[in-house]
C-alpha cells in the first residue's frame, strides 16, 4: 500500500475542490492523508499553506497531491512554488472551457451555485423545511416539498435528505414507513396526496439489520426476521403505488441524490 499527503485547498467552503477530489478513489493501492485548507483567501493564509505544504514534502520524502479551487492569480501562483503536483481547477478546467465559449469566467470565492436555490436565503429555506420535515415529524406543509423520501427506518432518508437541502436547495420531507403502516399494507393518506413527488429507499436486510443492531442490540427491531419482513412489505407498497426507488446498500449519498434529482427534473 502507497501512502500519499494530499491537500484540498480552496478560497472558499472547499465544496467543490473536495468533490474533485473524488477522483482520489480512482486509486485503491495508495492510501490519502487529507489536509482541508478552506478559507484560503489572504496573503497570511496563503503563505501559511505554502510552508505546510513544504513540511509535508520534506518530512513524507515525496511531493503531496494539492487539489486547488482558488480563483486569485496571485494566489494560486504562489502556492505553485511549493514542491506539490497540482491539480488547478481553473488552470485545468475552468479557463479552457472559458476559452471555448469565448467567456471570460468568473473567480471570486464561492462561485459555484447549485441546481436549485441559488441563493443563500434559499437554501436556508430548503434546510429549515427539511428539519422541520425530517422522519415525519409532520405531515403539514408537504405541498411545498420538492421529493418525500420514503423508507423502512434507517435506510438513509435523513442524511440523503439533508445533503440535497444543502447543496442543492431540495426541499426534501422524509417519512419512515412503521409497524402501523405495515399493518395497514398502505401508505397514509397524507402521502397519497403527494405521490408524484415520493421516491422510496430500500436496503438489504444484512445491513440493514448491522445498523440497527449498533442502535438497539438483540431488540426486536433490529433482528433480522423483522428486517426482511419490513423491507419486503416496505418495497411491496411501493411498488403497488407506482413509487420508484433505489438501493441505498452499495449507493453514497452523492449517487443516490443524483438518481433523485433526475426524477425531480423528469417531473
Amino acid at each position: 500500500m502507497n501512502h500519499r499527503s494530499v491537500f484540498i485547498i480552496s478560497d472558499g467552503t472547499g465544496i467543490t475542490a473536495g468533490a474533485l477530489s473524488k477522483l482520489l478513489e480512482h486509486f485503491p493501492n495508495t492510501q490519502f492523508t487529507t489536509t482541508r485548507l478552506p478559507f484560503t483567501d489572504n496573503d497570511e493564509r496563503v503563505q501559511a499553506a505554502f510552508e505546510h505544504i513544504q513540511r509535508v514534502a520534506e518530512q513524507d520524502g515525496i511531493r503531496p497531491i494539492v487539489i486547488m479551487s482558488i480563483g486569485n492569480g496571485e494566489h494560486r501562483n504562489h502556492l505553485k512554488q511549493a514542491n506539490a503536483y497540482f491539480i488547478d481547477l481553473f488552470h485545468r478546467f475552468i479557463y479552457p472551457l472559458g476559452s471555448e465559449l469565448n467567456q471570460e469566467p468568473l473567480t471570486g470565492a464561492s462561485i459555484a451555485y447549485s441546481v436549485k436555490g441559488q441563493s443563500y436565503l434559499e437554501r436556508m429555506e430548503a434546510i429549515n423545511f427539511t428539519l422541520n420535515h425530517d422522519d415525519g415529524m409532520t405531515n403539514s406543509g408537504l405541498d411545498e416539498a420538492d421529493v418525500i423520501l420514503i423508507g423502512v427506518s434507517r435506510c438513509g432518508k435523513t442524511p440523503t435528505s439533508i445533503y440535497l437541502a444543502m447543496q442543492f436547495g431540495i426541499k426534501a420531507a422524509n417519512y419512515p414507513l412503521i409497524p402501523e403502516d405495515f399493518e395497514r399494507g398502505a401508505l397514509p393518506a397524507a402521502l397519497q396526496k403527494n405521490l408524484d413527488k415520493i421516491f422510496g429507499l430500500t436496503i438489504k436486510p444484512e445491513r440493514l439489520h448491522s445498523v440497527r443492531s449498533e442502535r438497539r442490540p438483540d431488540s426486536f427491531y433490529a433482528s433480522m426476521d423483522n428486517c426482511r419482513k419490513e423491507i419486503e412489505i416496505a418495497e411491496g407498497m411501493m411498488r403497488k403505488a407506482g413509487i420508484p426507488w433505489a438501493d441505498s446498500t452499495s449507493r453514497s449519498i452523492e449517487e443516490l441524490a443524483a438518481l433523485i434529482l433526475q426524477k425531480i427534473r423528469q417531473r
